[in-house]
């Protein structure tokens, strides 16, 4: 999702509440909204600090979703990754659709 230890970013030298933000778009447009699951698969977090994070899916749509991290209070972040599963019916070009 992002690298602050090398940018002096926010997560890396800021306080307070702070996120951060990437919209991810689907390879292929779901029939319905689908469930999204999302999950950390690598953080790099500084030892002298409490670790807090959130991580999250909002705005999902059958295009996309926003995916969200989050941490507050001293809690200092160089690095996270992300990983997300989108679960659903995908649009079938078989299936025609008649006004």
């Amino acid at each position: 999702m992002f690298s602050h230890f090398e940018s002096d970013g926010p997560m890396w030298t800021g306080s307070g509440l702070r996120e951060v933000r990437r919209s991810i778009r689907f390879k292929e447009t779901f029939a319905e909204e689908p469930a999204v699951s999302v999950g950390i698969s690598l953080w790099d977090i500084d030892h002298e600090t409490s670790v807090r994070a959130d991580i999250r899916a909002e705005a999902i749509t059958l295009e996309g979703f926003e995916l969200i991290f989050g941490t507050w209070s001293d809690t200092r972040v160089a690095r996270i990754r992300a990983d997300w599963t989108a679960i659903g019916a995908l649009r079938d070009e078989d299936l025609w659709e008649v006004d």
